[in-house]
This record gives structure tokens, C-alpha cells and sequence, in this order.
């Protein structure tokens, strides 16, 4: 069951549960203003005990270097709560923005939910980040 937590006029973050997984769903454009309550919301599911996230941003059709920032503010939380983070995401201008960044060898990014949800969340995922793990 989907759940909203948050409702702004520029933007809508909700949650699911899918297997192992935290599916957080954005819809609209996390912006100065509103990335830092993508960042909180993300930081209560954590105190509530979800470790294995998807950041959906099939929603998304555009994002800055403040929707980045929160995402690294994200991981480096999820880090340190030994849990791990998949991005979906089809749409080329934010793709472009983590490849720009040199952020894209840092996540595993997938076309869509359904995607990163197919497998379980690997145990030491984040291990190496910001680089991609050895092997």
C-alpha cells in the first residue's frame, strides 16, 4: 500500500513496501526548497526501521545539483544504517546529471522499480561507496 509523506505544491514523495525493499516514489522536481524534506522523509523511514531503499525518479523530469546533494546526504545515511540504495530512473536529463557528476558508477541505477526490486538488497551494497565495489 502506497503511503504519501510528503505533499507539496511542487512536488508528492510517497513509500511502499515491495519485498525487501522501500520503494520511494518522487513526483516533481526536488528543488532548493524541496530536497531537504526528500532528505527528512528519508531519514524518519530509516529511524522506523527500513535499511534497503529504491529512490524512484521515474517521476522526475528534472532535477539539480540540490536533488543530488540530498541523494549523497541519503546514501551516506543508509551507509551508516548498513542498508543499501537503488536508483530507478529512464529519463535521460537526470541520468545525464549523475554522469556529468561523475556520480553514475556510484549507484546502481535501473530503468524502473519494478527492475531494482527483482533482486534482493545485497548486505555491504554501499561498502564502497562512492565507488563502485571491486570485482
Amino acid at each position: 500500500m502506497r503511503t504519501n509523506i510528503i505533499r507539496h505544491e511542487k512536488m508528492m514523495v510517497s513509500y511502499d513496501v515491495v519485498g525487501d525493499w522501500t520503494v520511494v516514489e518522487v513526483d516533481g522536481e526536488p528543488d532548493a526548497h524541496t530536497a531537504p524534506m526528500i532528505r527528512e522523509a528519508m531519514i524518519r523511514l530509516l529511524d522506523e526501521g527500513h535499511r534497503h531503499f529504491v529512490l524512484d525518479l521515474g517521476f522526475v523530469g528534472f532535477m539539480d545539483s540540490m536533488g543530488l546533494g540530498v541523494i549523497v546526504a541519503i546514501t551516506k545515511r543508509i551507509r551508516e544504517h548498513e542498508g543499501s540504495l537503488r536508483i530507478a530512473c529512464s529519463s535521460g536529463r537526470v541520468l545525464r546529471l549523475f554522469e556529468i557528476s561523475g556520480m553514475r558508477e556510484s549507484y546502481e541505477i535501473y530503468a524502473s522499480a519494478a527492475d531494482a526490486t527483482q533482486s534482493a538488497p545485497s548486505p555491504d551494497s554501499l561498502a564502497y561507496w562512492p565507488h563502485p565495489s571491486p570485482g
